[in-house]
């Protein structure tokens, strides 16, 4: 009911301020840089430094924010009805929009960037096989695929500016080429048996996959997804038998799940903390190194390193 309101809320305000179709040809053709709006902060950091000057950005989702469980308020619509393009994740990640999203891209470009990633390169919930793991930001080489979606409709809204766009995804796609060998050097560090990765939900997949790592969530995909004793024991168990003295909390979920994980290791006997906290689906605090796209990467790739090697 709730979810229903919101949307209703939504059209109301699209109907208000008046979603008239755009002429992609003719947008910008004035000084004023694109309304961009992108939903989280990951796709934020591509479209500020794909677009440079010539884009206005503004992210909906902030630090700490569960994108899961992300529902619009009145000033998001808005700021979406106003936007001259739009970019989210897609596959899911911010399952309370979709209907909003489907209302935007009668009249403009709404685009779920992960929509580039070729099918035979996701990964699927175990569980629920028909579920698509959304967290593709996790692996650098899928990311670039989200990164070059970002920059096509740049150049297919705003051709003026192709030169540009085309020059600054390349020498963003070059840097995180070169933050994907730092993390394979940095896990070096890690002894084999050492690498398993135990967080509240599965976020990081993907980043397993990529990395030669054991990832554990209590949760699911989504955060949405509950948690049992069993599971709880099942991680223990795979904790001491593994000798894994390092667990990790998430800046955007709640603690407790760890912490129960954390009690039940100690109460049988094996000693495991906290590891760090590591950034998930959100990232840092805008203006510092972790609130850029490669500062949060390069932060959880030192701080599992560290708790774990």
């Amino acid at each position: 009911m709730k979810k229903r309101l919101i949307v209703s809320i939504g059209f109301l305000l699209v109907g208000l301020f008046g979603c008239s179709t755009q002429d992609e040809e003719t947008i910008n053709k004035s000084e004023e840089p694109l309304k961009v709006v992108t939903t989280i902060a990951q796709i934020a950091d591509a479209v500020e430094n794909i677009g440079g000057e010539h884009v206005d950005v503004t992210s909906l989702m902030g630090p700490g924010v569960d994108p899961h469980l992300y529902n619009a308020v009145q000033g998001d619509i808005q700021t979406l009805d106003q936007a001259d393009i739009i970019f989210y994740n897609g596959l899911h990640l911010e399952g309370q929009m979709g209907e909003i999203f489907e209302q935007m891209e009668q009249d403009k470009t709404t685009t779920p960037v992960s929509e580039n990633i070729p099918e035979s390169k996701l990964l699927s919930d175990p569980e629920s096989p028909t579920i698509t793991d959304p967290h593709v930001w996790f692996d650098i080489s899928m990311w670039s695929y989200s990164v070059e979606a970002v920059r096509d409709d740049l150049i297919n809204i705003d051709p003026d500016n192709e030169e540009s766009y085309s020059q600054n995804a390349a020498d963003y796609l070059a840097e995180l080429e070169a933050l994907d060998i730092y993390a394979k050097e940095r896990f070096e560090e890690i002894p084999e048996e050492s690498r398993v990765l135990v967080t509240a939900h599965d976020a990081f997949n993907y980043f397993g996959k990529a990395y030669g790592f054991e990832v554990v969530g209590l949760q699911g995909l989504s955060t949405e997804s509950d948690y049992s004793v069993n599971d709880v024991q099942k991680i223990i168990d795979l904790l001491i038998d593994r000798n894994v003295k390092g667990v990790f909390v998430e800046s955007s979920v709640s603690d407790r799940s760890i912490n129960a994980v954390v009690e039940g290791a100690k109460e049988a006997g094996h000693d495991v903390s906290i590891g760090g906290e590591l950034y998930s689906d959100a990232m840092g605090e805008a203006g510092t190194e972790e609130g850029t796209y490669a500062g949060m990467f390069k932060h959880n790739v030192d701080t599992i390193v560290e708790a774990l090697k």
